[in-house]
C-alpha cells in the first residue's frame, strides 16, 4: 500500500479515487493534483513508482491545500473559537444540536443521538406493576 502524508491509500483502486482517502481531498482536487504532478488518473495505486508517489506528496505540500492533520486542526480550532465567544453556532456545537438552522422537532437524529425513552412508556410500566400487587379479597 502506498503511503501519502501518513495515510495508506488502497492499492487496487485508481489513483484518482485512492487520493480521496486523504481527508480534505475530493474528486476535483484529486484530478488537479494528478494533472499538476503529470500522472495518469487511470493508473492503479499499486502501479505507482516511488518517484511518482513522492511527486504527488510534493505537489500536495506545495499546492497550499490543507489536508489531514492541518485541516482537522483548523476545523477544531474554528469550532473551539465559536464556543469560547459564545456565539449561536458555538452554543449549538456545545449542545450537540444542528448548527445550520435545521429543524429539531423531527429529524436531527444524527446530531441528537438515539431517542430517549418517553414518559408514556414509563407510565404503562408503572400501572402494569401496580395491578398484580393487589391481593384478591376472599380466602
Amino acid at each position: 500500500m502506498p503511503r501519502i502524508l501518513g495515510v495508506d491509500i488502497p492499492k487496487e483502486k485508481r489513483i484518482e479515487i485512492a487520493l480521496m482517502y486523504l481527508y480534505g481531498v475530493g474528486r476535483v482536487v484529486s484530478n488537479e493534483l494528478l494533472k499538476e504532478a503529470q500522472i495518469d488518473p487511470n493508473k492503479r495505486a499499486k502501479d505507482l513508482s516511488e518517484e511518482e508517489v513522492s511527486r504527488i506528496t510534493q505537489t500536495i505540500q506545495k499546492s497550499g491545500y490543507k489536508v489531514e492533520g492541518d485541516l482537522r486542526r483548523d476545523i477544531s480550532q474554528n469550532i473551539k473559537r465559536l464556543t469560547e465567544i459564545g456565539s449561536w453556532r458555538g452554543m449549538r456545537h456545545r449542545k450537540g444540536l444542528p448548527v445550520r438552522g435545521q429543524r429539531t422537532r423531527t429529524n436531527a437524529r444524527t446530531r441528537k443521538g438515539p431517542r430517549k425513552g418517553g414518559m408514556a412508556v414509563i407510565k404503562k410500566e408503572a400501572t402494569a406493576a401496580a395491578k398484580p400487587a393487589a391481593k384478591p379479597a376472599g380466602k
